[in-house]
This record gives structure tokens, C-alpha cells and sequence, in this order.
């Protein structure tokens, strides 16, 4: 993408948010070696942090972190895979994404909550959701662990500065709260924390089902 268009694409942006714009767009080669990889994970860290979204939650749903110690607050946090606008692959083979979410899951002794704010880092647009289930209409927690294709932009090697859009498999990780008629996704980049968490969860399920 020609400088303008990505001046044009930053205008009314924040600096964070331009920095972002500038990680997807600029074009590199030997003469531009664009937004470092480093650079845009600090950005992202910094950003979310910025939200504080666990307080956001507490306040959205209505609850005190008192109320909710049947198990220890979980976070998710995942790339929103399909509605990022922006995807690249960095130097380092990470694939990075312009859209994250985030997903808070508190339990009290009779309801499960969950919080989810999905920060397009390129922009003030965001996206927030809040639900509360009873423990007896919530019929499984699933971890879904799938292939997907998705079109990302992969710097060509060379000094002349080129980018190509290249269709490339991902592994993705979604959790997912089941009740009749509906659910509850968000996606998570698994690991053995989080998955001892989910298991914790689990169990938490079969105890209140059992009782």
C-alpha cells in the first residue's frame, strides 16, 4: 500500500492505532524494514492493558469479585480471526491479527458470567457482549480446537520493496458455553494454564449438575 493510502488510513487515528495501520501497510524491503514485530506486540499489550477489562467486566455484569469464588476468574485471550481486518505474518512466522478478544468467565455459587470485548487495534470500533447463565440451563463448556484458511499478507524476500496476500491454514482455539438455543464463543490461544483452568470449570459444571 502506496504511503498516502496509509496517511489517509491514519488520519483521526491515535498514535497506537497508527502504529498498527503502519505494522499491515507499509511496504518493506532493504530501504523500509517497517514496524518491527516487537513494536506491534508491546502495542497490543499496552492497549489492552489500557481497557482494564476485568474491573470493566465485574461493573458491566453487575457483580462483585467477592461474589464470584467458586473457581478462580478465567481470561481468554484470542485473535478474532475472522472479522480482523488486517492479518500478517511477521519475520519471526507469528501470525499477527488487528482484532483481539478478550473473555472474562466468573463463577458464584449458582450462575456462570461471561464478558467479552473484542479491540480492533487500528481503530475506536470495539465490540462488547455480557451473559449470565444458571448452572442447570448451560449444557456443556466445549474447547474446540480446528483447522481454518485465512488470507494474510507475507513479505517477499528481496531489497525492492513487495507484499503479497497469501491464503494460509491456521490452527484456531475456541471456547464455547452451550445452552439451548445458544452460545457463548470466544476464542483463546490454548496452553496447559488455560487448560487446567477450562478442566476446573468442568468439574465445577458436573459438581452443581450432581448436587
Amino acid at each position: 500500500m502506496d504511503s498516502k493510502e496509509v496517511k489517509k488510513l491514519c488520519k483521526g487515528r491515535s498514535e497506537d492505532q497508527q502504529q498498527i495501520i503502519h505494522y499491515f501497510c507499509d511496504e518493506r524491503g532493504c530501504l523500509s524494514k517497517g514496524i518491527p514485530d516487537s513494536d506491534f506486540d508491546a502495542n497490543k499489550v499496552r492497549q489492552i492493558s489500557a481497557l482494564n477489562l476485568k474491573q470493566k467486566a465485574l461493573n458491566k455484569l453487575g457483580i462483585d469479585e467477592d461474589q464470584v469464588k467458586e473457581v478462580d476468574p478465567i481470561c481468554l485471550e484470542g485473535p478474532a480471526y475472522k472479522t480482523s481486518t488486517w492479518r500478517r505474518r511477521g519475520g519471526d512466522q507469528t501470525n499477527r491479527y488487528s482484532a483481539y478478544q478478550v473473555t472474562y468467565i466468573f463463577c458464584s455459587s449458582d450462575q456462570v458470567y461471561a464478558y467479552q470485548y473484542t479491540i480492533n487495534l487500528d481503530s475506536d470500533e470495539k465490540k462488547e457482549r455480557a451473559e449470565e447463565y444458571f448452572y442447570k440451563d448451560i449444557t456443556n463448556f466445549t474447547s474446540i480446537d480446528d483447522t481454518e484458511e485465512f488470507e494474510f499478507e507475507v513479505t517477499k524476500g528481496g531489497c525492492r520493496p513487495s507484499t503479497e496476500i497469501q491464503r494460509i491454514k491456521v490452527n484456531t482455539n475456541t471456547f464455547k458455553i452451550a445452552v439451548p438455543g445458544d452460545a457463548f464463543e470466544c476464542s483463546m490461544i490454548s496452553n496447559s494454564e488455560i487448560e487446567g483452568q477450562i478442566q476446573a470449570l468442568k468439574a465445577k459444571l458436573r459438581e452443581k449438575k450432581n448436587a
